[in-house]
């Protein structure tokens, strides 16, 4: 698999940098501490907290080298779609991107400045400061932190109905190995060619 893309697939890079986000973006979500800050800021919540802080950090790394790769990199063509689709599919991936970028930044601002440090792969805190801006980041950051699962959800039934219903390659350009669908190609033998 080449690092850069082509016509029909995204490189290697991308693919692996978008399932990489994904993983974390899930797993940061599904350990999140959420609730009042007497119990994010638990004691007994300090190592899944460190956990979601370093996780949202590094999905906030990969947002970086995502998009200074980008414009280094082919995009593949889009297949033939209503314009509706094309807009809502643009659209959906600004917002994605957007979020990766808010997420963490909130979550980072949220804890500055309600008195918190942030703690990211135990290397020592960042902050805290005082001010009266944490509580209200920090429902930010919730609430954003919902908005992008169900984004993402969005994102991944779109590319599946792509698939299954349209049968073009929106689905396969991303997921290494997967043929376009009207090839007729079985996944495991186009993945033994590649």
């Amino acid at each position: 698999m080449s690092l850069s893309g082509t016509t029909t697939r995204y490189g290697g890079l991308a693919q692996a940098l978008h399932w990489l986000t994904a993983l974390l973006v899930l797993i940061a979500f599904l350990v999140s501490a959420g609730g009042p800050p007497e119990r994010v800021y638990s004691a007994a919540r300090a190592s899944t907290l460190r956990l979601h802080e370093s996780l949202g950090f590094a999905v906030f790394c990969l947002l970086v080298i995502r998009l200074v790769w980008r414009p280094f990199d082919r995009i593949p063509e889009a297949p033939a779609m209503p314009t509706w689709m094309e807009v809502a599919s643009k659209a959906t991936h600004w917002a994605l991107y957007a979020l990766l970028f808010a997420v963490p930044a909130t979550a980072m601002l949220g804890a500055w400045f309600g008195g918190h440090p942030v703690t990211v792969y135990g290397l020592g805190a960042i902050g805290p400061f005082s001010g009266t801006w944490g509580a209200p980041l920090a429902e930010i950051h919730g609430t954003l932190g919902d908005i992008i699962m169900w984004l993402a959800g969005l994102h991944a039934a779109a590319a599946i109905f792509h698939h299954v219903f349209l049968r073009d390659r929106v689905l396969s350009q991303m997921v290494p190995g997967l043929p376009d669908p009207s090839s007729g190609q079985k996944w495991l033998n186009a993945a033994n060619r590649e």
